[in-house]
């Protein structure tokens, strides 16, 4: 070693049974200084040069054997840094003489390595604060670190004292820190710690993984506090004991919820979810992660310094539309009221449609789950020729009898639910969706479990009867025949959210519509400015005068 070169001196107390396996002199140091980036190479040979004491005296073999209790010193050359300074936006959320906090964007590698010499936070460091080179080492002032996708909260040492003391307080778990994560699935407990040693993945040696053999103590804590309403993700508050290298997206993958975003980790996830249809697909370009609390002493005043972080527009934009439900919207009205001319009109607007009775004419058709249905309830005279449902053969049979009718109910009602619940869970992601079931009310299926709101289409007695007499050739009994298996057209119209009045022109039946869909997007938008200023009451997204809508 060079007589002039500057040195590092560190002490420890090795204490056998809190540091399990760890009994040899090289190994104690460099699982104690892992944490810096400090290699076994180095370790060794500082070592070797007598920078080493047990006890006070000079010890120069790295594989010595420590029993426990003993006072170990190792003294490390500093190496200054030679990283370039480079101008750069520093988002500095508090500054004194000795330490900076930073909030620290997504998608900035925070120190140099090894081909990547430049476009680090060190080098915006070093143009902004060029005292930072006269500390050692190659990483100047920094004490702890964050993934390169990870953002928030940094703690940054502007003086080699303050640099000391802090990393002195990481390496012995005196700083508090808390995540934010935004995981896949739904965890299915209320909260839990994670204790499971991380190390190399012995496949994939650019990897951490969760280890039985040669991996070092981690703890994670998590609680859910927030899970998407389809149950596609679930927001985590996260607190780590430890600071080991990608320590809460190993551990949330462990325990089958990886990250949004991280295609390390959670990689058959991240396929699936660019898979989905919508603006959600097309979010979570990144791992959805954030350092939102950081916790500690300050190094020259010993008082407690406390702060939170929002997480960036990305994160709790994506949080907004994943927190958004699809309006369900029902379509009910009395027979020729013009709820298929509404509901072509809503086709029209680009939303998706859903119709009873076309789901029940498929289910008619030959080999279709209501033909097989009927013809076993009531034999081959139920069909056709063809195989289907003969209808006609059907309305006769359900005029004649109430008994028959209610059969017939039982039978059909409960697959043209099953058709609707598969239609809605296919558009969940859409803004709204509208169906047409002209027996909402009267299947007897809770309102709120098949729809959020519902349309009525009115119109006059006469002119339905009229419509369907001259446009569908039906005679005056089969209008009042189907009339009477509907409730009253008004106790149908005090039940809907909307009522459209049919009593004139398409053009009057589509400003109705219109006017819905505008009310529909005004909705929308107060429920997206209510959880907006429910994430901001939380610390989980930042105050902006206008949140931008979602998509």
């Amino acid at each position: 070693m060079n007589e002039h070169e500057t040195m590092t001196a560190m002490t420890a107390v090795y204490d056998g049974a809190a540091s399990g396996a760890l009994a040899r002199l090289d190994g104690f140091w460099s699982a104690r200084l892992a944490g810096e980036d400090v290699s076994r190479g180095k370790v060794q040979a500082a070592i070797e040069a007598g920078l080493a004491t047990i006890d006070g005296v000079v010890c120069r073999k790295p594989g010595q054997k420590l029993r426990g209790g003993e006072t170990l010193t190792l003294s490390l050359p500093e190496t200054p840094s030679d990283a370039v300074a480079e101008a750069g936006e520093l988002r500095i959320v508090a500054r004194d003489a000795h330490l900076l906090v930073l909030d620290k964007p997504p998608g900035l590698t925070v120190h140099p390595a090894p081909g990547f010499p430049e476009g680090t936070l060190v080098n915006r460091l070093l143009h902004h604060f060029p005292d930072m080179r006269q500390m050692a080492g190659h990483r100047p002032g920094i004490v702890h670190r964050l993934d390169k996708d990870t953002s928030g909260l940094m703690l940054v040492a502007l003086t080699e004292a303050a640099r000391l003391a802090l990393s002195a307080d990481f390496a012995a778990r005196r700083v508090s820190k808390t995540y934010l994560a935004l995981v896949h699935g739904r965890p299915d407990r209320p909260a839990g710690t994670i204790d499971l040693p991380i190390g190399r993945d012995p496949r994939h040696p650019t990897r951490m993984a969760v280890v039985e053999k040669g991996g070092r103590p981690a703890s994670t804590t998590w609680k859910p506090v927030w899970t998407s309403p389809d149950g596609s993700a679930s927001l985590l508050e996260v607190a780590i004991a430890t600071g080991r290298t990608h320590q809460i997206r190993v551990h949330m993958a462990s325990m089958g919820h990886p990250i949004l975003g991280d295609v390390v980790y959670g990689a058959r996830q991240h396929a699936e979810w660019t898979r989905r249809v919508g603006a959600v697909a097309r979010l979570a370009t990144r791992q959805m992660l954030h350092a939102w609390k950081l916790v500690f002493t300050h190094s020259e005043t010993g008082e407690e310094q406390s702060y939170c972080l929002p997480p960036p527009r990305d994160f709790w934009r994506l949080l907004l539309i994943l927190g958004r439900r699809c309006q369900r919207v029902g379509l009910v009205g009395m027979p020729g009221s013009g709820k298929s001319a509404l509901l072509d009109q809503f086709a029209a607007a680009r939303f998706a449609t859903f119709s009873a009775d076309a789901a029940v004419a498929a289910l008619y058709a030959p080999g279709g789950g209501g033909a097989h249905m009927l013809s076993r309830r009531y034999g081959e005279a139920a069909l056709g020729e063809d195989g289907a449902v003969d209808k006609a053969w059907l309305l006769d049979k359900m005029a004649g009898s109430e008994k028959v009718r209610r059969e017939v109910c039982e039978l059909i009602h409960p697959l043209v639910k099953g058709e609707l619940a598969g239609f809605q869970a296919a558009h969940a992601g859409d803004r709204a969706v509208f169906a047409e079931v002209p027996l909402l009310f009267e299947s007897g299926w809770p309102v709120g479990e098949m729809a959020d709101m519902v349309v009525g289409v009115r119109c006059p007695d006469a002119v339905r009867a009229r419509r369907l007499i001259e446009g569908r050739g039906w005679t005056p009994e089969i209008v009042a025949r189907l009339d009477g298996w509907q409730w009253d057209q008004e106790k149908k119209m005090a039940k809907c959210r909307f009522v459209v009045d049919n009593d004139s022109d398409l053009a009057a039946l589509a400003a109705g519509g219109r006017s819905i869909l505008a009310t529909l997007a005004q909705l929308r938008q107060r429920n997206m400015r209510e959880r907006f200023a429910a994430l901001v009451a939380a610390d989980y997204a930042a105050a902006v005068k206008h949140p931008e809508p979602a998509p």
